[in-house]
């Protein structure tokens, strides 16, 4: 299926699952992420979830990297350049949703996003080679284009994998890893 199919697919497989399931799969996640090796690094970027999308809800995720006292980075779009700027997330951090109700840092201690060495990716869909979609912008291939290459990307999703995103480009960028409710896929 080519990247419009799947965005349509996806987002309406998303609005049919009840708040109920979301919560239920997303604490799933955030267990099969407790069973990875992927905690002995410092600096973890994570996204917020945009609720209105019926997005996982990564305060799972977020408590896990508190209680094991790991650095956590959230983002803020910037959509005039399609630009991601990083700040790291600490008590006094405040939120503000924009235009399109994703939860932003309003300030805060910038970080350069060479220093991250892990990201969780929002996504719609992936396939079995590792190659995902999100909303179409391209703030997250921007954004990984621009970090280490020895950067660990894992995309968080509802469901399982596609066989195959058939328009992919050399602009986009692969994961390392997909966690669902049921498994870890680990792509080469």
């Amino acid at each position: 299926m080519t990247k419009q199919e799947l965005r349509k697919k996806y987002k309406q497989l998303r609005q049919n699952l009840t708040k109920n399931e979301i919560e239920e799969k997303s604490l799933a996640i955030a267990n099969q992420l407790l069973e990875s090796a992927i905690w002995d690094y410092s600096f973890y970027h994570i996204f917020l979830p945009i609720e209105e999308q019926n997005e996982i809800n990564t305060e799972y995720i977020l408590n896990i990297l508190a209680g094991k006292d790991k650095n956590i980075i959230v983002s803020k779009s910037n959509f005039s350049d399609i630009s991601m700027s990083h700040f790291l997330l600490t008590d006094n951090t405040r939120f503000k949703k924009n235009k399109y109700n994703i939860p932003e840092p309003i300030s805060g201690i910038s970080i350069e996003s060479k220093s991250i060495d892990v990201v969780f990716i929002p996504l719609l869909a992936y396939d079995v080679m590792g190659n995902r979609i999100g909303y179409g912008k391209g703030f997250y291939d921007r954004f990984l284009a621009s970090c280490k290459p020895e950067i660990i990307k894992i995309g968080l999703s509802l469901f399982n994998p596609e066989k195959e995103i058939i328009n992919t480009t050399i602009e986009d960028i692969t994961l390392d890893y997909c966690v669902t409710p049921n498994s870890i896929y680990k792509f080469e």
